[in-house]
């Protein structure tokens, strides 16, 4: 089922409305929340995106990426690897689908 077919038909998150399926959906809103996570840690220590960039490994414009949310310019695998740059954890916990 596409996104567009599910129109009207009610959705659990603004990622289902926007993802044209359910996986996809729940890949979004895995690397939202991680993309989050960067976005509140280098917010709580004060560092600038320049900063940022050489903590992490990156490029200051990609920094900006991050801090813009722009989700879809960033793997999972990606982020896992700017999380433990920054000396966070990640921890998953995987339940069945409602």
């Amino acid at each position: 089922m596409t996104a567009q077919s599910r129109k009207g038909a009610g959705f659990g998150s603004v990622w289902d409305a926007i993802a044209a399926t359910p996986a996809e959906a729940e890949n979004m809103k895995i690397r939202s929340r991680l993309m989050m996570a960067l976005r509140d840690h280098i917010e709580q220590q004060g560092l600038t995106q320049a900063d940022a960039a050489r903590l992490l490994g990156v490029t200051q414009p990609r920094i900006s990426d991050l801090m813009r949310g722009r989700i879809d310019l960033f793997a999972i695998d990606t982020l896992v690897n700017m999380l433990h740059a920054a000396g966070l954890q990640v921890e998953l916990r995987i339940g069945k689908a409602a």
